[in-house]
């Protein structure tokens, strides 16, 4: 019989709603009958004591919010009688211990990927195309129409078929709309495309972040080259660029293809210098074939989206012990989303290895509130509409969930938008709590590959690295099955654990890593890539 309630934390005194429950129903739990005061649907919380304007409440062992009125005994919370609250956090406290997770059926597993001169693995093969400026997007979408119809020989898709049979229809034909059989020219390389809107008109900082966010991407395994378009006139001139791309990796030796419109002259001879150049280096790029590595060249970034009430107790989890066992393996991960990290300050700051970590992740956190507070908002504003009508109700509450991505592990470093990771184990990694900005980032920061959770459903997905979705029910999985590739529903309804739903996880991961299984965002050509710009324009 599935559970109707759980509590979280031994300390905590609210519960959650595992099913929906009505007013008046007696719940027998912890020891007691709890009588619900007001229709509750699941995912929301209940106050397991009475609560008074002012009182703390308590979730995940944290401050997640305040009484902003009286909450009886099995009272609903709602943004009517909770407001946002979370402690302060002035530096570490103590120095919390790590139970490192039995490896032993991991330790030899291995997975096939593209071996970099670097020493670092790709799980994809990518030639990848992007301008320094969006004067050039233009041609950038010219060079894809080019690159997709005669390398990759896209096959058409049902749309395009259903409005082929339409079309022939009333035309009286009888023509066949089949699917192109033709098959791929290059089998180890795929060709991708980053448009923008960065690159000048903002301040110099805004192009300087840009330069290292773009040169993270040349550098992450996934990609084996790139093609780079450039005005002449613009803020981040190719200069910057190849700084960014030297301080991140001084002794790289990828092929990236740089072309100055203003100094070719016309589009044709710079279209056509781009085609004859980029064409011979992809057919050397397609002789990178995928061999055995081991799990500690995997890179991966921890993300969430469209969140709900169950995220917490659920997906997210589960990709925390994933996380802990792929650390333990000497692999990298990476959490993020800074605006959801608050309230869970003291606990990750106490998980820092060293103490100038978590000083930086403090600065950074109170860097990033005040830059939103002089906007006019505040991290409070975090919750969106969905994520309030599926439970989340404040800032710190959604935190203490998404922070369960990152497990138990100790934290090895704490880096700022734009900054490549190398170091291995849990990393912290300062970026925006939106889906694409978040994605985007952890890809330009090394990432080659992302775990992302969702109980709402989002389909992003990104250029040159597997976005993997995790869905936290499975009312999400059945209605969205297209965009959902594992799901962690069996957890709230009692049929499987979180340590079994992690194994599960990190198989899929190895069999995605190794190209035996595409991902949904990536049968979707889901290809997101927002920068975050952090100044203004002018």
């Amino acid at each position: 019989m599935q559970k109707k309630l759980i509590k979280v934390n031994p300390s905590d005194n609210v519960a959650v709603a595992l099913v929906n429950l009505a007013a008046g129903d007696i719940i027998h739990f912890e020891g007691e009958n709890i009588t619900i005061t007001a229709d509750v649907k699941m995912k929301h919380k209940i106050a397991l004591k009475d609560l008074n304007t002012g009182d703390r409440i308590i979730m995940y062992g944290v401050l997640v919010g305040k009484a902003s009125a009286k909450i009886e005994k099995g009272g609903l919370l709602s943004t009517l009688n909770v407001k946002h609250e979370s402690d302060k956090v002035t530096g570490k406290t103590e120095t919390i211990g790590w139970d490192i997770p039995n490896i032993d059926k991991w330790k030899d597993r291995t997975f096939n990927g593209y071996h970099r001169e670097d020493g670092q693995v790709g799980t994809e093969n990518v030639w990848l195309f992007f301008p320094l400026v969006f004067c050039e997007n233009r041609n950038i979408e010219i060079l894809k129409d080019i690159f997709e119809k005669e390398l990759m020989k896209p096959k058409e898709n049902d749309y395009q078929l259903l409005l082929r049979s339409l079309v022939s229809s009333e035309n009286g034909s009888t023509e066949a709309a089949g699917k192109s059989a033709e098959a791929d020219l290059f089998s180890n390389i795929d060709v991708k495309f980053i448009t923008h809107q960065g690159g000048c008109g903002g301040i110099r900082q805004d192009s300087h972040s840009l330069a290292k966010l773009l040169a993270g991407y040349v550098n992450n395994p996934n990609v084996a080259g790139a093609t780079v378009l450039s005005l002449g006139c613009q803020n981040l001139q190719i200069q910057i660029f190849k700084d960014a791309l030297h301080e991140i990796n001084p002794t790289s030796t990828k092929p990236v293809l740089i072309y100055d419109q203003q100094q070719i002259g016309t589009i044709e001879a710079m279209l056509s210098s781009v085609v004859k150049d980029t064409f011979e280096a992809i057919k050397e790029a397609n002789k990178i074939e995928r061999t055995p590595a081991p799990l500690s060249k995997l890179t991966i970034g921890l993300e969430c989206g469209g969140s709900d009430g169950f995220s917490g107790i659920s997906a997210n989890p589960t990709l925390g012990v994933t996380s802990d066992l792929l650390t333990a393996l000497g692999a990298t991960t990476i959490l993020s989303e800074f605006p959801e990290l608050c309230g869970v300050e003291q606990e990750l700051v106490n998980r820092c290895v060293e103490d100038e970590a978590g000083v930086r992740f403090l600065e950074l956190m109170k860097w990033y509130e005040k830059t939103v507070v002089d906007a006019g908002s505040g991290f409070d504003m975090n919750p969106s509409p969905g994520n309030i009508k599926d439970g989340l109700i404040t800032d710190a509450m959604k935190s203490a969930g998404a922070a369960k991505k990152g497990g138990t592990s100790p934290i090895v470093g704490v880096s700022d938008y734009g900054e490549y990771i190398s170091k291995p184990g849990l990393n912290l990694l300062c970026t925006p709590g939106n889906d694409v900005e978040c994605t985007t980032a952890m890809v330009g920061s090394g990432a080659n590959m992302v775990l992302f959770t969702t109980g709402l459903g989002t389909p992003t997905g990104n250029p040159i690295a597997p976005v993997v979705k995790v869905s936290s029910n499975s009312e999400l999985a059945r209605k969205m099955s297209d965009i959902i590739d594992i799901d962690t529903g069996g957890i709230i309804t009692g049929e499987k654990t979180i340590d079994e739903m992690a194994d599960e996880m990190l198989e899929f991961i190895i069999n995605v890593a190794s190209g035996e299984i595409k991902t949904k965002a990536a049968i979707l050509n889901q290809n997101d890539f927002i920068p975050w710009k952090r100044g203004v324009s002018l």
